[in-house]
């Protein structure tokens, strides 16, 4: 359930679309003039998937999410299986590193469909989420009309901002690819206004983009909203959705995410370093570990050759689970030996 994991921390803002597949032809949407309603996406078999997928109830969704190797609750499992019943997004909110990313690579290889990830950030705007033109190209395009003698002003208008001129950013790559799972994460570090912009996409699955009218998909993309609550989400982006409220998981759930996902490393270390991390969360820290860190903290350890943890070990390699220098100088002036006695450790 490691939320970077999944999908790799390097990954820049709208890097996380890679392998999408792009719908539409390059005339697709030009003929239809702006105010068309046009439906995208490339007929594909997102529905039967979704039906498959859900195929079987919540417990049938459960056991498919876990066979990716990702655990789910029946809380979870059941907001997912609605999701996939009623096209209704999924808000998750907690805090970093629980697994709310993680969420989307799952569904997305339950659907087997690609992953379409959309970075927010403060200030991100339609050209990073939604679509550009491509300048340089529709510069060159309107340099050789010129130089063929074209004097057609309203035809040549319509072809600097026709499709094949629009370079398609994560949300409308989600619309126009079908089946896909979109993941906009960290939803609460963009502007109140991204929110309001996002609200079309997730009510009417459709966008609208001046130049060609609104575009449509024939069907919707499983969407995952994350949120780290660094600030509150309003009100109106959450009725759109289906909450759901990521809690670190207590010790045996932890200890079996450890022992699925770094199946390499051995069954007292994984227990030791739960139990630590369990015992670390209790601990007024700035930024209690998550299971990320857990995780992290368990392949560096593996990594070094340790099948069990000691107070020595444990301190030296305290940058793998946690990542303020204030908490690291907390947790070294407790009496890690006795941290270790937890549940036996």
């Amino acid at each position: 359930m490691n939320e970077g994991e999944a999908v790799p921390e390097e990954a820049m803002p709208g890097d996380g679309e890679a392998g999408a597949r792009t719908g539409a032809g390059a005339g697709a949407r030009t003929a239809a003039g702006p105010g068309a309603r046009t439906a995208v996406g490339a007929g594909g078999d997102r529905t039967s998937a979704a039906a498959r997928a859900a195929a079987g109830g919540p417990q049938a969704l459960r056991e498919r999410l876990e066979e990716t190797g990702y655990l789910v609750d029946d809380g979870l499992a059941t907001a997912c299986y609605l999701a996939l019943t009623l096209h209704r997004p999924v808000f998750c909110e907690g805090d970093a590193g629980v697994g709310k990313t993680a969420l989307a690579a799952a569904l997305a290889e339950v659907l087997d469909a690609p992953l379409i990830r959309l970075q927010c950030y403060e200030g991100i705007d339609a050209s990073q989420a939604l679509y550009d033109w491509d300048f340089p190209r529709q510069l060159l395009h309107l340099r050789a009309a010129e130089a063929a003698g074209v004097t057609d002003a309203e035809q040549l208008e319509n072809e600097l901002y026709g499709r094949r001129f629009l370079i398609a950013r994560p949300l409308l790559r989600a619309l126009e690819t079908q089946p896909s799972v979109l993941l906009v994460d960290e939803v609460d570090r963009a502007d109140d206004e991204f929110e309001a912009f996002l609200l079309e996409l997730l009510s009417e699955h459709a966008v609208t983009i001046p130049e060609l009218g609104t575009l449509r998909a024939e069907t919707p993309p499983v969407v995952v909203l994350t949120s780290n609550r660094t600030r509150e989400v309003h009100d109106a982006l959450k009725r759109r959705c289906l909450y759901h409220w990521f809690d670190h998981p207590d010790f045996a759930r932890e200890l079996a995410i450890v022992r699925r996902r770094r199946p390499q490393v051995s069954e007292r270390l994984a227990t030791q370093v739960t139990a630590v991390v369990q015992r670390l969360r209790d601990e007024d820290l700035l930024k209690p570990p998550g299971v990320a860190e857990t995780l992290d903290w368990a392949e560096a350890l593996d990594a070094l050759g340790a099948t069990a943890l000691d107070a020595e070990l444990a301190t030296v390699t305290l940058g793998s689970v946690l990542k303020y220098r204030e908490d690291a100088e907390r947790v070294r002036a407790l009496d890690l030996s006795a941290l270790l006695d937890v549940r036996g450790a």
